[in-house]
This record gives structure tokens, C-alpha cells and sequence, in this order.
């Protein structure tokens, strides 16, 4: 659809506006078609504009941070989408204070700059806090909603609103921003004070696992699928027999299974139909439905 840029004229700077951008610039499986607009808000305030102005012109919008789970159409999007790009964080005490932008990585850093720990897990998640508290991200037993004691979000009429770590519903993979339909501006977290040398040293070890275990090398999402209750998804897709197996230029990694990576030419159907075999050769073979990490964006087959 076309959108008029004059309409964000007085709300940010003519530079954070880009027509026809080509989403696989912006997603880590470096695939996806031209977004009518990608809109960048450098603070809440143009955010909370943005957000406001797109809902009262009727444009079709999404949210997203660094794109580290969202597989968009080769199509593109027709509509905009808003991309965090701005982020401070904040150390009081043993409290930090961020806004949606700021990468898990940083966070994590931050936090041990700062002598609190608590938050090392999550120095690897290819992700921005907005969305890792979204989906209560998690790794090596740690989950974001372990740690958060409140969450400032936009509503859908516009406005502000603080929930506490009990309104967020938080559970695997899950949290209660996507069923209200809300966005994530700010989180705060109660950490723990440590040791820096031991908060370091413990990153570096989950780093050496990663580098060792998961296909790094390669453009991915991450974790294709949720854990499914009582099993690992990788270990069932390996069990099924499909490392290896590929569409186009996606593929199963041979390293782990429970990633689909771009092998350097997939499109996003070829991500999408190989995720759909997946799911059904393990649903015929396991009687195990496997489900998706992974949002899709835009028009597919």
C-alpha cells in the first residue's frame, strides 16, 4: 500500500523513513521482501507517535527489534514496520532498567559491568529485550521472567501501562503481550550482586557451548521450534532422519537439528516449506506436533 512519509513530518527525522526496504537486511535469516515502509523511532516518545499516527490512518503495522525471529514473506509486507533502534540502560542498586531496543547481549554485559548477575544466559539470544520478554525468552535453564518485576507497555488504544511480573502471565515461551495485543517500551529486572570474573567466566563457557553446538556460522533464527512437552525438538527431528535434508537453500542443520538455517541462497518459502515438512514428518512418525518459534510476516503459500 502506498504511504504518504509526509504524514511522520514533525514526529522524527526524514532519515529514519525507508520505502521499499528490503526485509532481508533486517532479519537474521537474511531473507524477506521490500516493507512498503520501515519507520525508526529513535526514543519512547517518537515511538508512542508513531504508533498512534499508523492506528488512526488505518496502516497495517508491525513491531520489531533486531529480527532475529520473524520470517518474512519474499513479497515483503504490505503496510509498515516499526523497528527499534534506540535503547539505554540503566543500573541502580540491583535493579536494570531498559528499553525494548537494547540487545540481550548488552543487557547481559551491562549487568555484569555493574557486578549483578543473574542475566548471563541470556548474552547469546540473537534478540532484543522488547521481544525476548514478548516470548519469555530463555536459555541453559534461565528465562527472562525469572528476573523481571515490572513491564512498561503501550496498550492498543495508545496508552501507557506498568504490569508487574504477576500480569505478565509468564510461562514457556509465552507471556501475555502478544494475546493483549501489546507493545513492550521498558523492562525492569531485580538481579543479584556477584563476581564479575565468575559472571564472565560463565559467559564464556555458554559461548564455547554454543560455538560447539549450534550452527553459528550459518543465517538462522535460532531455535526453529518450541521445546515440546517432555522431549527436545531437535533430538525428534534427528531421530526422523532429517538432518541434512534441505529445500532450495534451506536447510536442517547437520550440526543440530532443532535449527533451519540459510544456507547462503534460501528464500523465506523455501524456510517455510521446509519447516512444514518438518513439522509433518515428525507428526507422522512421533505423533508429537512440533511448533514454531518462529512469526511469519506477509503473504506465503
Amino acid at each position: 500500500m502506498k504511504i504518504d512519509r509526509k504524514i511522520f513530518f514533525g514526529i522524527l527525522q526524514d532519515r529514519y523513513i525507508l520505502e521499499n526496504e528490503p526485509m532481508n537486511r533486517h532479519t537474521t535469516f537474511r531473507t524477506g521482501g521490500p516493507a512498503d515502509m520501515l519507520i525508526m523511532p529513535q526514543n519512547v516518545g517518537e515511538l508512542a507517535s508513531v504508533f498512534t499516527l499508523l492506528k488512526s490512518e488505518g496502516v497495517p503495522f508491525h513491531i520489531m527489534g533486531r529480527g532475529s525471529n520473524l520470517l518474512v514473506s519474499d513479497k515483503g509486507f504490505r503496510g509498515a514496520i516499526v523497528k527499534l533502534a534506540y535503547g539505554d540502560i540503566v543500573a541502580n542498586g540491583n535493579t536494570l532498567r531498559a528499553d525494548a531496543g537494547v540487545s540481550l547481549k548488552d543487557i547481559a554485559n551491562k549487568a555484569v559491568a555493574h557486578s549483578l548477575t543473574g542475566l548471563e544466559f541470556a548474552a547469546g539470544i540473537p534478540g532484543t529485550l522488547g521481544g525476548g520478554v514478548c516470548m519469555n525468552a530463555g536459555a541453559y535453564d534461565g528465562e527472562l521472567g525469572d528476573l523481571v518485576t515490572a513491564v512498561l507497555v503501550l496498550k492498543p488504544d495508545g496508552q501507557p501501562s506498568v504490569l508487574s511480573a504477576g500480569q505478565m502471565d509468564f510461562s514457556y515461551r509465552h507471556s501475555v503481550i502478544e494475546e493483549k495485543d501489546y507493545t513492550v517500551l521498558a523492562v525492569s529486572f531485580d538481579l543479584t550482586p556477584g563476581d564479575p570474573e565468575q559472571s564472565r567466566t560463565l559467559m564464556a563457557e555458554y559461548a564455547d557451548r554454543r560455538r560447539q553446538k549450534q550452527p553459528l556460522e550459518y543465517a538462522s533464527a535460532g531455535s526453529t521450534f518450541k521445546r515440546p512437552e517432555g522431549h527436545y525438538a531437535g533430538a525428534l527431528i534427528e531421530k526422523c532422519g532429517l538432518k541434512g535434508k534441505n529445500v532450495g537453500g534451506a536447510q536442517v542443520s547437520e550440526k543440530h537439528a532443532g535449527f533451519i538455517i540459510n544456507t547462503g541462497n534460501a528464500t523465506s518459502q523455501d524456510i517455510l516449506s521446509l519447516l512444514r515438512e518438518v513439522q509433518h514428518i515428525v507428526a507422522d512418525r512421533t505423533d508429537v506436533t512440533l511448533e514454531p518459534e518462529i512469526k511469519l510476516w506477509g503473504e506465503f503459500e
